[in-house]
């Protein structure tokens, strides 16, 4: 189950506005590879949406089925809010339907168009 904590106006190339939706996962432990102590984290995501800015306010703390799972991409430069540190990261958060695979979610057939297979969200950590 996830969770829609905030939402967030963004832009297109075209100067188009839209919103997204950006959802968080519930509390989840995690063992650190240097001092292999345990630390808690929630992991989030952001996913774009057809809503007005009404409707995303309206939506906050509604739940989902569904994760957020790591899915690999190309490299890319991330800044740490936090610290201002630049990382090189190789992944990304993404949601993903209850019962689906991370492939499955990807390029899902849609029913319209039997013979390709579309995109079903291509977002990034939020």
């Amino acid at each position: 189950m996830v969770t829609i904590v905030d939402y967030a106006q963004r832009v297109t190339k075209e100067g188009k506005v839209f919103y997204s939706l950006v959802l968080q996962g519930g509390i989840e432990m995690v063992k650190s590879k240097e001092s292999e102590r345990y630390y808690a984290t929630i992991k989030k995501c952001s996913i774009t949406s057809t809503f007005d800015e009404a409707t995303c306010k309206a939506s906050i703390g509604e739940q989902i089925l569904g994760s957020i799972q790591k899915q690999a991409c190309e490299a890319y430069e991330y800044v740490a809010k936090e610290t201002g540190e630049v990382l090189q990261l190789t992944h990304r958060w993404v949601y993903l339907p209850e019962g689906a695979s991370i492939e499955e979610a990807i390029y899902e057939e849609m029913p319209s168009q039997k013979s390709t297979k579309l995109p079903m969200f291509l977002n990034q950590a939020a």
